[in-house]
């Protein structure tokens, strides 16, 4: 099953791969939701089930007309589907060719969930640009490369849509089954290829949102979000957003005094996570002006949708 919203270069890679899986085409469908329903991604599945009318398998479109988002999707294409066992992947994976014969192989009769490998590869002429992949954790969950009974899914109502995240979701999801001492397993012969690309200028300045699904994560696991997300609030986020205000206050009612030792404890702070976020690769110095810039920026942005997140979800929430 595979969300897709608009990517049709990567959807395109996705789709290739899946229709040369090594396990029998008759064994297995291909089911697409479009979050972003539009008549090219419907034109390139078409090509793809026209193409593969004969050796592949079958290709299922699907236009998500109601809520969107991956949970959304997902949820979508999960209950359309026909099998007794569901494999998720995104539309920017790169299955590898045993990846649905290796995870069916692992998944026992007592097996619950079974989480595959995810290799996330950086393109060689982006490593020296200081782009490193994420360290993958046993302990996570990620539905790019996942394996679930369907009566499994039917039993946990699918995915909280109220999740825009796909990051976020995939921890409710974990943090649930886990409350259900499902049996999880790990299979690192079913690999999935997700290459990164280089982020957008000021890309993680949009990541400061995310926050506000933090608020409804804590409010549905608040102990599980502890031990595994965050063991306490981000404080220094919040002393660098008080001093920032402090300073700017300090300067509205001619206040020097306040206004120096409010700036120049914002300075610290600021260039205290500037140096942490460069800290252990080379850097161009475009990238080094991103980090400068929203090092600055991120720590009340972050605090701004950590409290619209308590709000909205009305939760204690810091």
């Amino acid at each position: 099953m595979v969300p897709t919203s608009g990517r049709m270069d990567l959807l395109d890679r996705c789709l290739d791969a899946l229709t040369r899986q090594t396990l029998p085409a008759s064994a297995y469908e291909v089911i697409i939701v479009d979050d972003e329903p539009n008549h090219n991604t419907l034109h390139l599945v078409a090509g793809w089930r026209a193409r593969t009318l004969e050796r592949g398998p079958r290709l299922v479109y699907l236009p998500n007309s109601n809520r969107h988002g991956p949970a959304a999707a997902r949820n979508l294409g999960w209950r359309s589907a026909q099998g007794a066992i569901i494999a998720f992947t995104d539309e920017d994976a790169v299955p590898a060719a045993s990846w649905l014969a290796q995870g069916l192989d692992a998944f026992d009769d007592d097996v619950d969930v079974l989480c595959g490998r995810l290799d996330m590869r950086v393109p060689a002429r982006f490593a020296s640009a200081g782009h490193a992949p994420p360290a993958a954790e046993a302990e996570t969950l990620s539905i790019a490369n996942c394996f679930c009974r369907r009566s499994l899914l039917e039993r946990l109502e699918g995915f909280d849509e109220r999740f825009e995240q796909a990051t976020h979701c995939d921890a409710d999801l974990h943090f649930r089954l886990l409350a259900l001492d499902a049996r999880i397993v790990h299979a690192p012969d079913a690999l999935v290829l997700l290459p990164m690309q280089p982020a957008p200028w000021g890309a993680s300045l949009g990541r400061t949102r995310a926050a506000v699904f933090d608020a409804l994560l804590y409010k549905k696991h608040p102990q599980l979000y502890r031990e595994r997300v965050a063991a306490s609030p981000p404080w220094d986020y919040y002393l660098a957003s008080i001093t920032l205000l402090a300073w700017l206050a300090g300067l509205l009612a001619g206040n020097t005094v306040l206004a120096l030792v409010a700036g120049l404890l914002w300075l610290a702070l600021t260039a205290r996570l500037c140096l942490q976020r460069l800290r252990g690769a080379a850097h161009s110095a475009s990238q080094v002006a991103d980090v400068v810039v929203t090092s600055a920026l991120i720590p009340p942005l972050a605090v701004f949708w950590r409290l619209a997140g308590a709000i909205r979800y009305r939760v204690r929430f810091t």
